[in-house]
């Protein structure tokens, strides 16, 4: 299967694209599908590729059947017949690669084929749709040129002007110099006033800065050493709450049960005492009762010993009041002291507020007069500028000045070596002349003798 680089058309939008783009008038009217399909008519494509060639090479149609003038016939008039098709063939060769076919042969015009046929016309019909493209992008360029060299134009009239201007601008008179001398030295004198006034303040605005941060920074190491010391107290409050809260109740719970085990022991005491009359009455009335005697004096010697036990607890009960009272009595101070603390707190924290207040306010007086500063730099800076800008123009129009005079230099040395030129040339040329002038002189003195000596010889004749 062929593969093109063109659309291939049928034969009625070949017909169409034959009547709007290559023939015109009668031979487009004229022109119908059965001319070139299923059986192509030779001398109706010889038409279209003649036309086809006149509009794209601009080809005449008398050049078709002229004879090439670099080729030698015995006899043209024989070739009548076959010349228009031969110079077609010629051209065509030429022209066909162009529209990517390359298997064009003198057979297609001779004995064309329908489907080889609408493919050369189909590649003929886009190489002309493209030509028309280029065409119409080429004529925008050309337009676009146009306007460009127009452009060019009135931008070198203009720069031309603009020479002349500066040319006359650059042309300073004598007067205006010696003024110029002066605005230049009351320049260099504002400049260097300007920059000792820009130092001076930029020094006393750096001192005072480096002043203020040494300040800011000792009430900082102020501020924190406060925040740690409050940081301190808090956690000592802490621990105090925790032994305010935990302590009374414990004590309580001690009391309560040093009071049940109190309360037991005088319980028991009691009883035992009781017993001890009762078993006396006994050993009394009844001596036989040793035994029982016996156990009753263990039972004594038992009771002896829960009384020291009772005696020992009393003592604990009566040291655990005395720590009771100790812990309530430092209670009372560790209250005393958390309300010094308190109050301490509430004074650093006035303290604290009031600095705050004199660093917002120092930091707002540190803003404004910086705000004034940087206002006052704006304004020197403003006429620094200003300076600066008459300086540059200044500057500028001494180097066009300068430029003109090296300018004018250069033409000077230019003149001057020509005229060196011009007088060595006339040297030169009056040397030759002079030459030639004595040659001349001598040549016409040797004539003249030579005639002066014919003359005598004639008279001499003449006189014989």
């Amino acid at each position: 299967m062929e593969t093109l680089s063109f659309p291939r058309y049928n034969a009625a939008e070949i017909v169409v694209h034959i009547r709007n783009k290559l023939l015109t008038g009668a031979d487009g009217k004229n022109l119908s599908k059965n001319d070139l399909y299923p059986n192509p008519k030779p001398e109706v494509l010889h038409m279209i590729y003649m036309r086809a060639l006149q509009i794209v090479y601009g080809i005449r149609l008398e050049h078709f059947y002229m004879m090439p003038v670099n080729t030698e016939v015995m006899y043209p008039h024989i070739m009548e017949g076959f010349l228009p098709v031969s110079n077609l063939f010629f051209h065509l060769d030429t022209f066909m690669p162009i529209c990517r076919v390359n298997d064009f042969e003198i057979a297609d015009l001779l004995y064309p084929k329908a489907k080889r046929t609408s493919r050369f016309l189909s590649g003929i019909i886009n190489f002309i749709h493209f030509r028309e493209a280029c065409r119409e992008t080429y004529g925008e360029f050309l337009l676009q040129n146009k306007s460009s060299v127009d452009k060019m134009q009135q931008l070198n009239t203009a720069h031309q002007e603009a020479l002349m201007k500066i040319e006359r601008l650059d042309s300073v008179p004598v007067e205006e110099q010696e003024e110029f001398k002066q605005l230049m030295d009351d320049i260099q004198d504002l400049q260097q006033l300007l920059s000792q006034e820009f130092r001076q303040k930029t020094i006393v605005l750096q001192d005072g800065n480096t002043q203020k941060k040494t300040d800011i920074s000792e009430k900082t190491k102020r501020l924190n050493e406060l925040k740690l010391s409050v940081v301190s107290l808090k956690e000592v409050q802490d621990t105090l709450k925790t032994k305010i809260v935990d302590s009374p109740e414990k004590v309580k719970n001690f009391k309560e049960k040093m009071k049940d085990t109190v309360q037991k022991l005088k319980n028991s005491r009691q009883e035992v005492m009781e017993k001890y009359e009762i078993y006396r009455d006994s050993v009394d009335c009844l001596p036989s009762c040793q035994l029982e005697m016996q156990l009753y004096q263990k039972k004594t010697q038992d009771l002896a010993d829960d009384r020291e036990k009772l005696s020992s607890i009393l003592k604990e009960s009566l040291n655990l009041e005395d720590q009771i009272e100790s812990d309530s009595s430092e209670l009372k101070k560790l209250k005393t002291e958390e309300n010094s603390f308190k109050r301490l707190m509430i004074v650093k924290k006035e303290k604290l507020a009031t600095t705050q207040f004199k660093i917002n306010k120092k930091h707002e007086d540190v803003k404004q007069y910086k705000r004034t500063v940087i206002e006052d730099c704006n304004k020197v800076q403003e006429k620094r500028g200003a300076v600066c800008e008459q300086v540059t123009s200044i500057n500028q129009e001494i180097q066009k000045i300068k430029f003109g005079i090296q300018q004018l230099k250069d033409a000077a040395e230019r003149e001057k070596l020509k005229s060196q030129e011009i007088f060595v040339n006339l040297k030169t040329a009056l040397e030759k002349y002079h030459e030639g002038i004595e040659k001349a002189a001598e040549e016409c003195y040797a004539r003249i003798e030579e005639k002066t000596a014919e003359l005598k010889q004639r008279m001499l004749r003449t006189s014989s």
